[in-house]
């Protein structure tokens, strides 16, 4: 909850304060709170009043790498806005916060590195006035936590986390960036794999789990000798052995590896579905779905299930990164005013 006046009108001009019902939430689900406006010294008009989502995301330019803030989705409350001196006004709104959005939170704990921010916007007299950011600690799916629970009965220690621009080869990707979880082999396969890193794309039916050890290319490209992707319905994906699953995709990359083959590592080419595993490919979702209504509850619902696995991995490096510092505060000093904003999928030439 941040309050501030509006800059536009300066001394005496109205003050902005958004409070959200709460801040955590699921990909396909939605926040929901009140934009309060508080009358200044005079009658005022606003044009407008927009939320937006915005994160940190890193953009890959020939050997440079620069951090930029996206806006990623952004939504116009109310238009015409008046607001009488002196007086209070409630705006409420709901926000969807859409299947791709990064996960920021695993097992109660923060993923260093990692933020999501509502952003409020008032339009006046034809020019925006940016507001403060609001945190949301965005949660896993129970279909992303049963892959993360793998990885941490596994044995992999969490390594960091990033946002990046770009495309993830052969996946519905709605979004012009991914996020990348990247983690240490577990003790057993020591020597024969360096890194692995992990990438969820979620649409409202299902999700999709991309794997890369050792990344040379960067997961929005063809290539990749130890490349492996999988599918499947987010019910079917809560139950699903995902540490056989894994365990055998890391021998296969281990060992092609070793042997130098240039092939994915876990059957046929990049962009081919329906491998053994999973029994076939589920239908896709439609783009742009956002809106429709999450299969893990509604907006101000959010419950994350858990049992042992990665959030006591996650919780570990999270303590050791992030200390004693509020989310606020983390926040406040990613989104420090130094970064330019930026239109990832213009930077990237990105396509639908």
């Amino acid at each position: 909850m941040f309050k501030r006046l509006l800059g536009a009108f300066g001394v005496g001009g109205p003050s902005v304060d958004t409070v959200l019902d709460t801040p955590h939430a699921m990909p396909g689900q939605a926040v929901t709170g009140q934009v309060r406006i508080q009358g200044g010294s005079n009658d005022v008009e606003i044009g407008e009043i927009a939320l937006s989502l915005v994160t940190q995301v890193e953009i890959e330019r020939g050997d440079h790498e620069f951090n930029g803030t996206s806006e990623f989705h952004r939504v116009v409350v109310q238009r015409g806005v008046r607001v009488p001196a002196g007086q209070p006004l409630a705006v409420p709104f709901q926000l969807d916060i859409p299947w791709e959005t990064p996960i920021t939170a695993v097992g109660g704990q923060r993923l260093p590195g990692m933020t999501v921010g509502v952003r409020t916007e008032l339009v006046i007299a034809g020019a925006p006035d940016k507001g403060d950011l609001d945190p949301v600690e965005i949660h896993p799916l129970p279909s992303q936590n049963a892959v993360l629970d793998a990885f941490g009965a596994l044995g992999f220690l969490f390594q960091s986390a990033d946002v990046e621009a770009g495309r993830v080869h052969g996946v519905p990707q709605q979004l012009p960036f991914y996020q990348e979880l990247e983690f240490y082999p577990p003790a057993a396969h020591s020597g024969r794999l360096n890194q692995v890193e992990l990438t969820f794309v979620t649409t409202p039916h299902e999700v999709h789990v991309v794997l890369e050890a050792d990344k040379r290319g960067g997961l929005f490209r063809q290539g990749g000798d130890t490349f492996g992707r999988f599918a499947a319905p987010h019910l079917e994906a809560e139950s699903m052995d995902w540490a056989s699953l894994i365990g055998q995709w890391m021998d296969q990359a281990a060992d092609r590896r070793s042997a130098g083959h240039g092939n994915p590592a876990f059957g046929g080419h990049p962009g081919q579905y329906g491998n053994p595993a999973f029994g076939g490919q589920a239908p896709y979702g439609q783009p742009g779905a956002y809106g429709q209504p999450a299969p893990y509850g509604h907006p101000g619902e959010y419950q994350e299930r858990r049992g042992p696995g990665m959030g006591g991995v996650i919780a570990g490096a999270a303590a050791g990164v992030v200390g004693g510092m509020v989310l606020g505060e983390v926040l406040e000093e990613v989104f420090d005013g130094d970064e330019e904003e930026m239109d990832v999928a213009e930077e990237m030439d990105f396509e639908e």
